[in-house]
């Protein structure tokens, strides 16, 4: 139980980062990106990696060259996953976008890790796996056309013909297959966290020590773009332009929430065993899309939508029963 308690803890986190990214002004995008990143990316996860991974870069050391770039490699195809997010949202829309995107992450995230286990499809949680992984992808699509639904209530959907569909489409597909590498660079570079198991780290904390790799390539992605940016726009003004210090605040918060999502998560799924990253990705995603919509929801974004916002209802408990499924899963 405490493992799928961390993985909804996880959860929490991951479903409100993104509050933080509301309050960006008056910085520009690449400067407040660059801040979030080197916060997210690389100062929280190897602070909180040396605290609970003694001779953390010995360990790494120590660990196959393979599993190492293999990792990184995936972590910088998610950095480039979720540029693609931003440029698919001009084409289609948030709510499309996000639908796409988090449907496709969460189902690759998951399948791929699980077919990888030995024998996967004789395994006994394979039938409920793949039920809890479609019935999370149908309660996501339910949520994407609510979000729909009210975007053109509230005249908000974007104008464009059918090459532009189809143009966005392809993106946020794509980017959510890229997203969803981030699971399978963690699961790629568990050398690392066995290497450190071997060394006397807790079983948990060794999570910890594979983000550290994982995260290193995402960052040189995450940070090269911005800095393409800061020199493309010369922004690098940004970074002193009066009244920021609430940009900052939240930046920095939410690279805290950010990571502390994949911290936590990457203990439960460790917890879980070799099944965890396969149960545990749908879930993390689910939920912590169940909890974006709750803040959209205080923070009054379906207000004069109220048809939608029952779908949206519908589309929650779709993911909940999914997110039951998943972890019963892991029982069987």
């Amino acid at each position: 139980m405490f493992p799928f308690i961390l993985v909804l803890i996880a959860s929490v986190f991951q479903g409100s980062f993104g509050v933080g990214m509301k309050h960006m002004d008056p910085l520009k995008w690449e400067a407040w990106w660059l801040v979030h990143a080197t916060v997210a990316m690389v100062i929280f996860p190897l602070t909180w990696a040396l605290l609970v991974v003694p001779d953390l870069f010995g360990i790494i050391g120590q660990a196959p060259s393979g599993a190492i770039l293999l990792g990184m490699f995936f972590g910088f195809l998610w950095g480039i996953g979720g540029i693609m997010f931003g440029k698919s949202i001009p084409f289609i829309g948030i709510s499309l976008t996000y639908g796409i995107v988090m449907g496709v992450c969460s189902a690759v995230g998951s399948l791929i890790p699980f077919f990888s286990l030995e024998d996967a499809t004789s395994l006994p949680a394979f039938p409920y796996v793949m039920a809890g992984v479609m019935l999370m992808l149908i309660g996501v699509a339910i949520t994407a056309y609510a979000g729909i639904q009210k975007d053109k209530l509230l005249n908000q959907e974007v104008e464009g013909g059918a090459a532009k569909l189809r143009t966005g489409l392809i993106i946020a597909f794509v980017s959510g297959v890229l997203s969803a590498l981030l699971n399978v660079g963690f699961v790629s570079a568990q050398p690392v966290g066995e290497i450190a198991a071997d060394a006397g780290v807790i079983t948990r904390n060794t999570s910890l020590a594979v983000w550290v790799v994982v995260l290193l390539g995402a960052f040189v992605m995450n940070a090269g773009y911005a800095l393409f940016l800061l020199f493309k726009n010369k922004s690098f003004s940004s970074f002193s332009v009066a009244g920021s210090g609430k940009a900052y605040t939240w930046s920095v918060v939410a690279g805290l929430l950010w990571f502390g999502a994949l911290g936590v998560y990457g203990q439960g799924a460790t917890l879980l065993g070799d099944i965890g990253p396969v149960i545990g990705w749908p879930i993390l995603l689910g939920v912590s899309l169940i909890v974006s919509n709750v803040w959209a929801y205080f923070n009054k974004e379906w207000e004069g939508a109220r048809r939608p916002f029952t779908i949206l209802l519908g589309g929650l408990l779709v993911l909940i029963i999914a997110t039951v499924v998943l972890g019963y899963s892991n029982g069987v």
